[in-house]
């Protein structure tokens, strides 16, 4: 009897984009075939707490916990304890809440205890209900650094306290070089069942770029078995949401879903257009869907989530049979 394979697939994600997507990706797949490879570059020490700003935003949307209003954080979420920090004359500009606060002590805790970030995402996404693999890009620390005329900034400083105000001058991912690839983000990246590798629309410049800072983490893409789809964060020249558009135009990058493509050659093999960008489609040489990428609603996630892996479908990888 043949028993139909169940579909694998690995979402690349970073930020608010990329967890709308990968929310689109569980409703319609086997939710224990989804791995969500995730951005850590944004993590942190604030008040003496890990903070781990893109694997909570995975985690509450996948949860269905975010708060619909701001994409971050959790839903009805209460502040007692900011308040009270702030009438004690603690820092208050990166805001926790106190259902969020209880997620930073936990894993600071168990960090400091010796365990991986891997094993503790693992078990509060289980905890949180949530049956997908949500995974760490690597276990050490890698955080990203922003080069602007104040002199180089931690990222929260940067895209929190400061607004994303600063111009940028060029990005950096302290402790990269010395990172590694966990078993789990190979393990999935190396199964020869996988149906396909999506790279969410998130900030290619500060969302993707610290996961494929990792050292072999650009290989393996090259190397799995399935096609690498890449969906366009822009619309029509401007970011959904975010600074992705303002850090194009300040690096010299033209501000255009193309140069979003070409930020990826050699990795992907696909590439998902916008309707609004269509002209650009004769200028790209690989092959390309076209559709409305805008995703409001749930059900603009489910249909994009399917149009994706419709699309992946329907490529090969050239690169493999070519090498």
């Amino acid at each position: 009897m043949n028993v139909k394979k169940q579909p694998h697939v690995v979402a690349i994600s970073g930020g608010i984009g990329g967890a709308k997507m990968a929310l689109g990706l569980l409703h319609i797949l086997p939710p224990q075939r989804l791995s969500v490879v995730v951005n850590t570059g944004d993590d942190f020490e604030h008040l003496g707490l890990r903070i781990s700003p893109d694997l909570d935003t995975t985690l509450y949307t996948l949860a269905d916990l975010a708060n619909p209003q701001t994409g971050w954080g959790r839903r009805n979420e209460t502040w007692s304890f900011l308040h009270a920090l702030e009438q004690m004359g603690g820092e208050t500009w990166f805001k926790l809440g106190d259902g969020d606060l209880a997620l930073h002590l936990l894993r600071t805790r168990r960090l400091t205890g010796g365990e991986s970030l891997t094993q503790i995402t693992a078990d509060l996404a289980r905890q949180l209900g949530v049956a997908a693999q949500i995974l760490p890009m690597s276990d050490a620390l890698v955080q990203t650094r922003v080069a602007t005329e104040f002199g180089e900034l931690e990222f929260q400083d940067y895209f929190v306290r400061r607004q994303c105000q600063p111009r940028v001058n060029a990005l950096r991912f302290a402790g990269a070089e010395s990172a590694q690839v966990t078993p789990q983000v190979r393990a999935v990246l190396q199964d020869p069942q996988l149906d396909a590798i999506v790279i969410c629309p998130s900030n290619p410049y500060l969302s993707i770029d610290p996961i494929l800072a990792v050292p072999g983490m650009r290989e393996l893409l090259r190397d799995a078995a399935a096609p690498v789809i890449a969906i366009a964060p822009l619309i029509g020249g401007a970011a959904v949401k975010g600074p992705t558009a303002k850090i194009m135009g300040e690096l010299g990058v033209p501000v255009s879903s193309l140069a979003v493509a070409q930020h990826y050659a050699g990795l992907i093999d696909g590439f998902v257009l916008d309707v609004h960008d269509r002209a650009m489609e004769t200028q790209l040489e690989l092959p390309t869907l076209i559709t409305d990428t805008l995703m409001k609603s749930l059900d603009d996630r489910l249909r994009l989530a399917r149009m994706t892996l419709d699309f992946a479908a329907t490529l090969g990888r050239p690169r493999k049979t070519a090498a």
